[in-house]
């Protein structure tokens, strides 16, 4: 461990912090103060806001602050023709039903048997294909990503082909240690909500989707610089190794937690616990263990304070095969201490292994075309492997430049604390942190899960939370920003409350848009008024892209159906600013409008 610990780290920055939060709460912007602001500004060639002075927003001192106007429908919409605009007026509209979204599966099946495939797919071009997904295949999408790219905004490019998921997958598919988990009964259930069965094939199965993930990359390479491209770590392994690996991690951390509250160290700041190594040490041999753990810790670290905190807790597993002996938990059933890698095995092991190495492969070739990799963020039973592995190579990869996102899910209790440890651990371990922040997507199946296996439901109990949450986070790494500047954030969000509390906060501590430090995302089809005014204001700004076969990317466009179907409901601004667009084109004779670049 480096001398320098988050503790001590922490209360040298507690003033700077402190600073910080009073600057925050001396400059409230109201959103009408920012309007007011806007009106003042005019608008270049470029569709670029500029001051009365005639210099692009982005480009004066900090201190003026940076305004964004998001009620100006002509602005908002001027890369979209008229038809697009009726196309987005109508899905979106659609959309907010929920007797539509809930029954989407069987519709389609029905337009299926009544169209005939050709015609239904020819019909979801025409509509909801033609709204959300940018096309079949990376040449198909090219158009679109230029034309967004004239106007603004960049892509994260993600082949959104989802093969669907079997239900009784062969046995002989699965890890031998599935069987294990099933024999572990109530107790894997309370950690996971039991064991999902995902479909796999093989290794040659991961090996394409690999091959898929590195035309993704070379398409983004080749339509835009400095782009992003979308992975998926399920896609890359098996779905159950990693199930299985997160609830390794998870016991280990829980063992933290446990050993931190005997020593009454519960309720403070997970940064700020530390266990007494002495106190550990007679506690474990209370419960029968007979290694000496005291002296083997101590001998492992460069200095003797004496105390282990979460993130040296967490490193004693990347030496397990040295560290085996160290590695127990609390069997609560038998009442006494167990191994915690007795399931796992060479199997494993080399599960994680080639992992790795696809990730290595992606990588390399993100950095060969310019591209950063943004690693999604999926089930909290399969997320704490998916972000120790997505860690491991930020470690190597962030080291100059924010090659590797990862994504935290602020619809998760205990997303501040994985925040707050992954920035220290970066700063410790000297590479950038860099991170997508999203509320999350799948809150009804996590809650679904902890009702019906009983475990402690894993998400905040309401949207107020949640959003209390995000911004607890985003605040977290602007400040980091704005401290050390080796951190990256990508703020993806379709509230707009949200968007102006960040442009607030980059106002208020100097965070130039041009720094290319604070990024914002929304998908493809939703939220242009957010995107495209950002964009032209000078921030980097990106549209989460999906392409694929029609029929391929239909599981897809289910998905996200149901994910965002609040959003959907409440899109009311957004389809009032597209009515009042066409009536303004309507009345202009504008209707033909074609947009140049």
């Amino acid at each position: 461990m480096l001398p320098a610990t988050a503790a001590t780290r922490a209360r040298a920055e507690a003033p700077l912090r402190r600073l910080l939060t009073s600057r925050r709460a001396r400059l409230p912007v109201s959103t009408a103060a920012a309007s007011r602001a806007q009106h003042t500004q005019q608008v270049d060639d470029g569709g670029r806001h500029v001051d009365p002075e005639g210099r692009r927003a982005g480009s004066g001192r900090a201190s003026r602050g940076i305004c964004v106007d998001f009620e100006q429908p002509r602005e908002a919409y001027k890369s979209k023709d008229s038809l697009e605009l009726l196309r987005s007026l109508l899905v979106l509209k659609m959309c907010s039903f929920d007797f539509l979204v809930d029954k989407n599966q069987e519709i389609m099946d029905f337009g299926k048997k009544v169209l005939g495939q050709k015609a239904f797919d020819q019909l979801m071009k025409m509509t909801f294909y033609g709204q959300f997904v940018a096309g079949e295949d990376h040449k198909a999408i090219r158009p679109l990503i230029q034309k967004n790219l004239a106007f603004g905004v960049g892509s994260v490019l993600d082949y959104s082909v989802e093969e669907d998921v079997s239900q009784e997958e062969d046995p002989q598919t699965t890890m031998h240690s599935s069987a294990s988990s099933a024999e572990k009964g109530e107790d894997y259930k309370h950690m996971f909500g039991g064991s999902q069965t995902y479909f796999y094939a093989d290794e040659s199965k991961c090996d394409q989707h690999m091959e898929t993930f590195i035309k993704c990359i070379q398409a983004s390479g080749g339509s835009s610089m400095g782009g992003f491209s979308a992975i998926k770590m399920t896609a890359l392994g098996r779905p159950q190794f990693l199930l299985q690996f997160s609830e390794v991690l998870v016991k280990w951390r829980r063992f933290f937690s446990f050993l931190a509250a005997k020593q009454c160290k519960d309720g403070i700041d997970v940064l700020e616990q530390k266990l007494d190594l002495k106190q550990m040490q007679d506690f474990l041999s209370s419960v029968g263990a007979k290694d000496d753990f005291y002296n083997m810790l101590t001998a492992r670290r460069d200095e003797t304070s004496g105390t282990i905190d979460l993130l040296d807790w967490n490193s004693l597993f990347d030496d397990r095969v040295n560290l085996a002996e160290l590695l127990v938990v609390p069997n609560v059933e038998l009442g006494e201490l167990e191994p915690l890698l007795k399931d796992f095995t060479a199997e494993e092991e080399g599960q994680m292994k080639r992992i790795l190495q696809r990730m290595d492969t992606l990588a390399k070739h993100a950095v060969k075309n310019g591209v950063r990799l943004m690693v999604d963020a999926e089930q909290t039973y399969m997320q704490p492997a998916i972000s120790r592995l997505t860690l491991q190579m930020q470690k190597v990869y962030n080291k100059d430049k924010p090659v590797i996102f990862n994504t935290y899910q602020c619809y998760l209790k205990d997303a501040f604390d994985n925040v707050t440890l992954d920035v220290e651990l970066s700063r410790r371990e000297g590479w950038l942190f860099a991170a997508k922040l999203v509320r999350g997507a799948y809150m009804h199946q996590e809650r679904e899960r902890a009702l019906e296996f009983d475990y402690e439901d894993p998400i905040n109990p309401d949207y107020e939370t949640t959003n209390a949450m995000y911004h607890r986070c985003l605040d977290y790494v602007l400040d980091e920003i704005a401290l050390h500047r080796n951190a990256n954030v990508m703020v993806a969000s379709h509230n707009e409350d949200t968007v102006k509390h960040t442009l607030q906060r980059m106002n208020e501590l100097a965070l130039l848009p041009r720094e290319n430090k604070v990024f914002f995302g929304q998908l493809l089809g939703m939220c242009d008024q957010i995107s495209f005014p950002l964009g032209q204001a000078g921030f980097p700004v990106y549209k989460y892209v999906p392409y694929g076969p029609v029929n391929e990317v239909m599981p897809y466009l289910s998905r996200r159906a149901q994910e965002n179907r609040g959003f959907m409901k409440g899109a009311q601004k957004e389809r009032e600013l597209l009515w009042k667009e066409l009536k303004r084109r309507l009345a202009s004779r504008e209707l033909l409008y074609r947009p140049t670049y």
